[in-house]
């Protein structure tokens, strides 16, 4: 293939570079894969074109648009992806490995645009937790909410996933409303270059949201303030590098690390080497040292297995090891490639030299790559043998990036748990028990140590995603020496770009700021009945008061043995008085929301499509028989799902004769359009 000439995109335009070219070599080949020109960019323009302009016209938008566009952005690798897995091979990785990065990537865009979709408001602002009432009469209110950051993100990523590193980070960004600079790794930039020129080529991007850095950052973090986000994927050193940097610290720059990573892998006392935990332990540590041949942030680095099992173990892992085959990973008889360059290579040699001096090696065959030469940087899978992990030091402060664990022994559970924090903090650990009580132990111990953790037994392994595979869902980081920070987690991830803030005001107020009504608001009771109005007509603060309704004992025992509830509260007089919650035979809850129902459904044909469900149900007083009931109902939130109907949320007050409150609830309709 011809050499790549990469680019920059910066102030929406393609930008090549002048002088002397830097060249990136294939990892199987050693052949200039691809070139690049240091490009004289204007950092400072290009941070004020992603505020100024990337940032208004997202911020133009509600969440839901700019979901629609990382769904859209998302399709589009999709429909691309064979030109992104012709690259994928020079990093060294097999079609499997780049599966992982390149449809991984535009899964991880699906998925977020999906739950934004589900769970985000068809607004620009979002709500934080309830209402607070701040007063006695209930005047002053406040409520918590987030806003949008009027910055830019930047977003520094690691070589080993050029595609999904960069898409898992934009895929929040974009629905936060914040526009993003990406920088990618050198080594592997050319495949991340190719899948950004998909995104810019759907013509789906707003202008100024997405630019690229194709080298050096230079002093684009001169020209970072308060409202900014820089995350980072790298190492350790990096991190410290770019967080102590006086621009980061004087203005109080968001800062996202995701770094060096020792994460283990515990096989529980309750295993034996007969049991299916043992074999689903020795086949994860398998896989997680030669998948991308070990080159994952959250690759197991340490194993953990109690002392007894020591010898099997060593000898299961080695003999599973040494089945797998190495070399080109464009062949399909290929079970691992290489490490993304020959710079690499020499690192990860030089760091089992290091852990070497504390643990010996168990397995290590030459690599011997199909298909392939010396020109690759291929690496053998190494499983060393630390007999002593509580005196050692190495094997839990040093990490080989690559296909490289190490095997060691625990005398006790405390004794596990404590070798599982000794990396100082992980992406990830994983414990393979059939037993309970022994995951509830290590998790209680363990947990804080790690951002997350998974227990492998025989019952979930078939569905299981497995150790090393974050999901979009899930947060993504850990603490201490993983970086302390946290990225993806659903919509947790959006609120990394956002600004907390707690609003006080009237409830009128709060109604106008958050586009939900709040109890105390304004309402309007103007006829007609608000299910007459259609999702668009319908006005926040709609609101409709019922007749009252007497609720008799016949009511009582009739849906008593109607339903077949006949709980002794509702039909046993002296047994209800001797409960402290009940005065006598009271009401169903039941009941009265079912009598809500009746009081307030308007029964004919019309906008009101369906009853979509209830949130936030409280029952606050019994109805006793002789009580009557009233309901106040209010629109309190919309959101449109489609061009056909859209969600409704109503507030629903139920009072009795006294005006005390019966019961609570959120009742969702779908209206048509």
């Amino acid at each position: 293939m011809s050499v790549l000439s990469l680019q920059s995109y910066a102030l929406q335009t393609w930008t090549s570079g002048a002088g002397a070219e830097t060249r990136i070599a294939s990892a199987v080949t050693g052949e200039t894969v691809a070139a690049f020109a240091p490009a004289s960019l204007d950092f400072r323009a290009m941070a004020a074109h992603a505020r100024d302009v990337g940032g208004a016209n997202l911020r133009r938008l509600t969440f839901l648009e700019r979901a629609a566009i990382v769904k859209a952005l998302g399709q589009a690798i999709m429909d691309r992806k064979d030109e992104l897995y012709v690259l994928n091979f020079h990093t060294g990785a097999t079609r499997k490995d780049g599966w992982i990065d390149i449809e991984g990537g535009a899964g991880t865009l699906f998925s977020m645009a999906s739950k934004a979709k589900r769970e985000l408001p068809d607004d620009v602002i979002l709500i934080d937790g309830a209402v607070e009432q701040i007063s006695r009469e209930g005047t002053f209110v406040a409520q918590h909410v987030l806003t949008s950051l009027k910055g830019v993100a930047v977003h520094i990523n690691a070589f080993n996933f050029p595609v999904w590193g960069m898409l898992e980070k934009l895929a929040v960004s974009l629905i936060a409303g914040v526009p993003a600079i990406v920088k990618p790794a050198t080594s592997t930039a050319y495949l991340a270059e190719a899948a950004f020129r998909i995104l810019v080529e759907t013509g789906k991007v707003p202008g100024g949201a997405l630019q690229l850095v194709i080298g050096s950052t230079g002093d684009l973090f001169d020209y970072l303030s308060g409202q900014d986000v820089v995350s980072f994927t790298g190492s350790a050193a990096t991190a410290a590098k770019l967080k102590s940097h006086p621009v980061i610290i004087h203005e109080g720059v968001r800062f996202i690390a995701e770094q060096d990573s020792l994460n283990a892998a515990m096989l529980a006392p309750d295993a034996t080497a007969e049991t299916p935990e043992f074999q689903l332990f020795v086949k994860e540590v398998v896989r997680e040292m030669t998948v991308k041949a070990g080159q994952k942030c959250t690759a197991i680095r340490r194993a953990l297995v109690p002392d007894a099992l020591l010898p099997a173990a060593e000898k299961a892992i080695s003999e599973a090891l040494a089945k797998t085959t190495i070399g080109d990973p464009a062949r399909e008889e290929v079970r691992m490639g290489a490490l993304v360059s020959l710079g690499q290579r020499a690192d990860v040699e030089a760091r089992i030299a290091d852990l070497s001096r504390e643990a010996r090696v168990a397995y290590a065959a030459p690599p011997s790559p199909v298909g392939a030469d010396e020109r690759g940087a291929f690496v053998a899978p190494t499983l060393l043998v630390c007999d002593d992990p509580a005196h050692a030091r190495a094997v839990h402060e040093v990490e080989a990036f690559g296909p490289v664990a190490t095997l060691m022994p625990y005398k006790s559970l405390a004794d596990a748990i404590a070798l599982l924090n000794r990396g100082g903090g992980s992406l990830v650990m994983s414990l393979f028990t059939h037993d309970a009580e022994i995951a509830r132990e290590v998790i209680l111990g363990a947990a804080s140590f790690h951002g997350r953790a998974i227990v492998i037994d025989r019952d979930c392994a078939k569905e299981s995603t497995g150790h090393g595979s974050p999901l979009p869902v899930l947060v993504h980081g850990g603490p201490g020496r993983a970086g302390g920070g946290e990225e993806m987690g659903g919509m947790r991830g959006i609120s990394h770009y956002m600004q907390r803030t707690a609003v006080q005001g009237s409830p009128a107020t709060l109604r106008a700021v958050t586009g939900r009504w709040v109890k105390g608001a304004g309402v309007d009771k103007n006829a007609p009945h608000p299910f007459r109005y259609r999702f668009g007509e319908l006005e926040i603060g709609k609101t409709i008061e019922t007749p009252s309704r007497n609720i008799t004992l016949d009511d009582i025992e009739h849906f008593a043995h109607f339903t077949g509830d006949t709980f002794y509260a509702h039909m046993d007089e002296a047994a209800a008085k001797a409960n402290p919650f009940f005065p006598g035979r009271v009401a169903h809850g039941y009941l009265i929301l079912s009598f809500a129902a009746g009081l307030f459904v308007d029964p004919a044909p019309g906008p009101v499509l369906a009853n979509y469900g209830l949130d936030e149900l409280r029952f606050l007083t019994p109805a006793s028989p002789g009580d009557s009931i009233r309901v106040r109902l209010t629109a309190k939130a919309k959101k449109k799902r489609n061009d056909d109907y859209g969600e409704v949320k109503w507030d629903v007050t139920v009072l009795n004769q006294k005006n005390e409150t019966v019961a609570t609830y959120e009742l969702l309709t779908m209206n048509a359009i």
